[in-house]
């Protein structure tokens, strides 16, 4: 079974095995936002077996007319809240945002693909 993800329009690939060793720079590094939809919402807090009004005072912040998902300080970065940096991984994996399921085949990052290879070791140019 590959790794290996292609997607349409993009000039590069994606080989998911490097998650293992990159040490989340997804997940972590600059602040930045982690829009949730309101479906999103209601997925992570029923996973968190949460109220959602609990869920979303203790995870989210309103970013515009938006929420998004809280980050911690650590050292000089910023990291996910839902980050588990003892297992190098998501605690809400199975229901993470779709802005997290659809990286590293962002729009943004379509004509900056150096950048994201600075950003993500398992970026592969086809």
């Amino acid at each position: 079974m590959s790794n290996i993800i292609k997607k349409d329009g993009y000039d590069y690939c994606f080989d998911a095995s490097a998650c293992s060793i990159c040490q989340a720079r997804c997940c972590t590094g600059e602040s930045g936002y982690i829009h949730v939809s309101t479906d999103e919402i209601k997925k992570i807090s029923n996973f968190l077996n949460l109220e959602i009004a609990d869920f979303m005072q203790k995870f989210l912040f309103k970013h515009g007319y938006r929420y998004s998902i809280k980050e911690r300080k650590c050292g000089e970065s910023y990291e996910c809240a839902f980050y588990n940096r003892e297992a190098n991984g998501c605690m809400i994996y199975e229901v993470r945002p779709m802005q997290c399921m659809t990286f590293p085949f962002w729009d943004y990052y379509k004509n900056r693909v150096d950048e994201l290879k600075l950003e993500c070791p398992g970026v592969i140019d086809v």
